[in-house]
């Protein structure tokens, strides 16, 4: 009995090979305009918190007695709007409220604002793009969405949520507990001790949160970094498409260098019998320079060649009955110094004129 099987079947990463490969700049520059980019929202959050609780330990003596008299300003007028129960006065004095905590709480907002913008700018390079609120079939797609349910991303994310229940948990009952009988004693305080004393709560708690919530975000962010790392990550064959996409087929290239070159070589050929002489040395190099006072002010290299070239350069000059001229280091000279229809350095004029009276001469005594 013979059982035929295919394979593809056994192939990890089906028929372009295994993703062993590093993403490409193109394919990360690619990613991230997709909005595809590794970060950590606890990081960010973390940073955030800390911040805010910062600037709330320094900024207590602008917040403090601010509180107190917004609470005692309004305090007075409690009685007569319960008594009344005028819509009107409640929403005015509901407009005003709302305007004395935007002041006072302003310098908040615009720190949290500030520092959850850079916070998230360091975990990436800023870039404005609307690809990601595109619709995308394959978020809505069941199957997707039930490997993404059971990945390791996912997993990692449910670890990470039960690590910060129990350590925020574990914070806020180590302080409540150190301050609990302070907390109980609220009624006999005043309400600049009684503030005082929830300040302090709020700040010890706050921190520890900040902390903690830190910490997980550092670890959030390497593992983040590693997954995108890892979810870019390319075939050899990928890689392949993406340079011949970017940069061409290399064998076409090259053909298209060699019609190049053969195009070129042509036009050269076809200036040698217009040339005034061919200078060689005699085997491996061969020039072809022509003057035309009226067009140069100097020699020019029309055509030049090595080996097979130069051989065909003489056999053009031959049929055409151009003179040719043997002058080892001059034909060197100008082979190597002299670009194609480039005029001759001045250096060279005089060895270069010698030759062209030699020419001159032969075709006048012809």
């Amino acid at each position: 009995m013979v059982l035929e099987y295919n394979l593809q079947f056994f192939a990890k990463e089906g028929p372009g090979g295994e993703k062993t490969e590093d993403a490409t700049p193109k394919k990360i520059e690619e990613s991230r305009k997709e909005g595809s980019v590794a970060k950590s929202k606890e990081l960010a959050n973390g940073i955030t918190l800390f911040a805010l609780f910062i600037t709330l330990r320094f900024g207590i003596k602008f917040v403090g007695p601010r509180l107190v008299q917004l609470f005692q300003k309004y305090w007075v007028h409690m009685s007569s709007l319960l008594e009344s129960c005028d819509t009107r006065s409640i929403l005015e004095l509901l407009v005003e409220v709302a305007k004395d905590v935007l002041v006072i709480t302003a310098p908040f907002l615009i720190v949290g604002f500030v520092v959850a913008f850079l916070a998230n700018k360091v975990q990436f390079k800023w870039m404005v793009t609307m690809k990601p609120m595109k619709p995308k079939l394959n978020k809505i797609n069941p199957i997707s969405g039930f490997k993404r349910l059971f990945s390791s991303r996912a997993l990692f994310d449910l670890l990470k949520a039960i690590a910060e229940i129990l350590l925020i948990g574990y914070m806020a009952y180590t302080v409540l507990k150190k301050h609990s009988m302070e907390v109980f004693a609220l009624y006999d305080m005043s309400i600049a001790q009684s503030l005082a004393l929830l300040m302090d709560v709020i700040w010890e708690l706050g921190i520890k949160i900040s902390l903690v919530m830190l910490a997980i975000g550092l670890v959030d962010f390497m593992f983040q970094k590693y997954k995108h790392k890892q979810e870019l990550k390319m075939t050899k064959q990928e890689v392949k498409d993406e340079y011949k996409n970017t940069e061409g087929d290399p064998q076409i290239k090259g053909q298209q260098k060699q019609r190049m070159r053969q195009a070129s070589q042509r036009r050269m050929m076809a200036s040698v019998p217009e040339a005034d002489v061919v200078i060689t040395n005699p085997t491996h190099f061969a020039v072809a320079l022509k003057y035309d006072a009226n067009v140069h002010s100097a020699p020019v290299v029309t055509a030049k060649g090595t080996d097979f070239l130069a051989a065909k350069i003489k056999e053009v000059a031959k049929e055409n009955n151009i003179e040719i001229v043997e002058n080892k280091p001059l034909a060197r000279m100008l082979y190597y110094n002299v670009d194609l229809d480039k005029e001759i350095p001045p250096e060279l004029y005089k060895a270069v004129a010698d030759i062209l009276a030699y020419v001159y001469n032969l075709k006048k005594a012809g």
